[in-house]
């Protein structure tokens, strides 16, 4: 059984709400939130197109964020709320800020570093593991990606095809 508070699946919302603001900007729809003690000290879309930064994604802007914000790099006692699985440079991320807890959306076949292609996040090699727990929003995070991948390749589509002159 999934340790799911209601609290989960409102910080879920707001992560969505963030990922709104990454597609509205042109990039892949994903959102986090950092709590801490009720809370939010951290708040990111991606943000990899805006800022020409392949490290510019949602979980990496919400950990500065929030170390900012504690004057630490060590985010004990924190949970971050993501809409979709973290890759491995974000799951590495996680572990090296010491962040307690990791609630996320939709699971990332292609990428995903904390259960569909490794579990950086809870690997007992590395000196530190989160408690994970993810599914939260799952349909609504997952048909968020997938409408936008959709116009994506509706948009490329149809720049690709002849016109009619």
């Amino acid at each position: 059984m999934k340790n799911i508070t209601k609290n989960d699946e409102d910080f879920m919302r707001l992560a969505i709400a963030q990922a709104e603001i990454a597609e509205d900007n042109g990039d892949v729809p994903i959102g986090a939130v950092i709590i801490y003690e009720s809370q939010i000290i951290g708040k990111a879309y991606n943000q990899r197109e805006q800022l020409k930064d392949p490290t510019a994604h949602a979980e990496i802007i919400a950990l500065t964020q929030a170390a900012a914000f504690l004057q630490s790099w060590r985010l004990d006692g924190c949970t971050m709320y993501v809409t979709l699985e973290p890759c491995p440079m974000c799951a590495g991320a996680l572990v090296m800020a010491r962040v307690d807890r990791l609630v996320y959306g939709c699971d990332d076949p292609k990428a995903g570093a904390c259960k569909s292609l490794y579990n950086i996040v809870q690997d007992e090699r590395l000196n530190h593991r989160l408690e994970v727990t993810s599914g939260i929003l799952e349909d609504q995070c997952r048909e968020q990606l997938q409408e936008f991948f959709a116009r994506r390749r509706q948009e490329n589509s149809n720049r690709n095809k002849p016109s009619d002159s």
